[in-house]
C-alpha cells in the first residue's frame, strides 16, 4: 500500500487535523503522510504493542532544527462507529516538539476497528533568532493591520486619537467619536456619496451608526485611519465585517473573511456559518460546512445545531443537509 493511499492521508483545516484509520487490527505501526499546519509539516504515528501509542511530531527539516515549534493543542481519539466514544488527552500547553519522541500518548484501550485521531492546534510559537520569549506565529501580524498601514500614514492615527480638526461626529450606540470627512470619503464610496449630496449626514455633520458599540466603532475608525491593533481587530471581527459590507470597504471585508476562517471551533462555527451566508463569504461557508460535516463536529454540538436549524435561513439549511447527504454517500 503506497503512502499516497487514503489510509495515510490526514485531512486538515487551518488549525485542525483528522486522521481516519479504517483498519489497524493487522498492523503494529503506521505513520501518516505529512500534513501542513502553520509553518511546519507534521506527522501522526500509531504503534501497537501492549499499549497503543500515538505520536505527534514535525517533519525533520532545517526549519524544525532551527525553529522548532512550541505547540499548544488538544488531541483525542474517537471511535468513528456507534456512539462515537472519545478518549481525550489533557490539554497540552507550550510543548516544544522536535523529534518523534517529544509527544507520546499511551492508551490502554485497544482501538482496532475504525477510529479517528484528531488534533486541534490552539497555538504554535517559535523563539526569535535573537532570543527572548516565544512568539505565536498566528499573531506576528494580520492582513488587516498590514493593509491598513499600507493605505494610511501614521499621522492619520494621531488626527483621530487626538481629535485634530475633526469635522464630523460618528454616533455609535453608546458614545460618539470625532472624525474627518475627507478621510472617511477617501476610504469608503458610501461615505463619499453621503458628503457629495445634500443628505442629512452632510447637513448635520453627524453619522449615526447605531448598530455598533463605541468600542467596535473605534476599531472601525482605527482601521480606516491605519492605526488598528491586531488584538483589537480580532475582538471586533464580526462588527467590522458588518461595517465593511455596509460602507463598501472591500479590503476590510476580505481581511475579516480570511481571519474568520483561521480559528473556527465548536463555540463559533454556527454564528460564522450564518454570517458567511448573510454576507456571501464562500470560503468561510465552505470551511464551516467542512468543520461541521466532514470533521463530524455536528455530533459535538447537537443541541446548539438543532436550535440553529430552527431559525436559520431555509436555503442555508438545505445546503447543510446536502453536505450531510453527500458525506454519508462517501462514507
Amino acid at each position: 500500500m503506497s503512502s499516497s493511499d487514503s489510509a495515510y492521508r490526514v485531512e486538515t483545516t487551518s488549525r485542525l487535523a483528522q486522521w481516519r484509520i479504517d483498519n489497524f487490527s493487522s498492523c503494529t505501526y503506521r505513520k501518516s503522510d505529512p500534513f501542513k499546519i502553520g509553518l511546519w509539516n507534521w506527522h501522526l504515528a500509531v504503534e501497537k504493542n501492549r499499549l497503543l501509542f500515538i505520536k505527534l511530531y514535525p517533519e525533520t527539516s532545517n526549519s524544525t532544527r532551527n525553529k522548532p515549534p512550541i505547540a499548544s493543542f488538544n488531541i483525542r481519539v474517537v471511535c468513528s462507529v456507534g456512539d462515537r466514544k472519545a478518549l481525550i488527552h489533557p490539554e497540552v500547553i507550550d510543548k516544544q516538539l522536535k523529534t518523534n519522541d517529544d509527544f507520546v500518548w499511551s492508551l490502554e484501550v485497544p482501538f482496532t476497528g475504525k477510529f479517528i485521531i484528531e488534533v486541534e492546534f490552539l497555538d504554535l510559537k517559535t523563539t526569535p533568532p535573537e532570543g527572548g520569549e516565544p512568539c505565536s506565529i498566528w499573531s506576528e501580524g494580520s492582513s488587516a493591520q498590514n493593509q491598513s498601514n499600507a493605505t494610511a500614514i501614521a499621522s492619520l492615527g494621531r488626527m483621530l486619537s487626538e481629535s485634530i480638526h475633526t469635522d464630523i461626529a460618528i454616533n455609535a450606540s453608546d458614545g460618539s467619536i470625532g472624525a474627518h470627512r475627507a478621510v472617511l470619503a477617501a476610504r469608503s464610496p458610501v461615505f463619499s456619496s453621503m458628503f457629495s449630496h445634500d443628505l442629512k449626514e452632510k447637513e448635520l455633520s453627524t453619522i449615526n451608526i447605531s448598530d455598533m458599540s463605541i468600542e467596535a466603532c473605534r476599531a472601525f475608525l482605527n482601521y480606516i485611519y491605519g492605526s488598528i491593533r491586531h488584538d483589537e481587530f480580532l475582538a471586533h471581527r464580526l462588527a467590522l465585517l458588518r461595517a465593511a459590507d455596509k460602507y463598501d470597504i472591500s479590503e476590510l471585508k476580505e481581511a475579516c473573511h480570511d481571519s474568520l476562517v483561521e480559528d473556527i471551533d465548536t463555540r463559533n462555527v454556527l454564528e460564522r456559518l450564518q454570517n458567511a451566508s448573510l454576507y456571501q463569504l464562500p470560503k468561510l461557508k465552505a470551511s464551516c460546512m467542512s468543520y461541521l460535516v466532514k470533521f463530524g463536529k455536528i455530533f459535538d454540538i447537537r443541541n446548539e445545531f438543532d436550535s440553529f436549524l430552527q431559525c436559520a435561513d431555509r436555503e442555508l439549511v438545505a445546503e447543510i443537509f446536502h453536505e450531510v447527504l453527500a458525506a454519508w454517500k462517501g462514507f
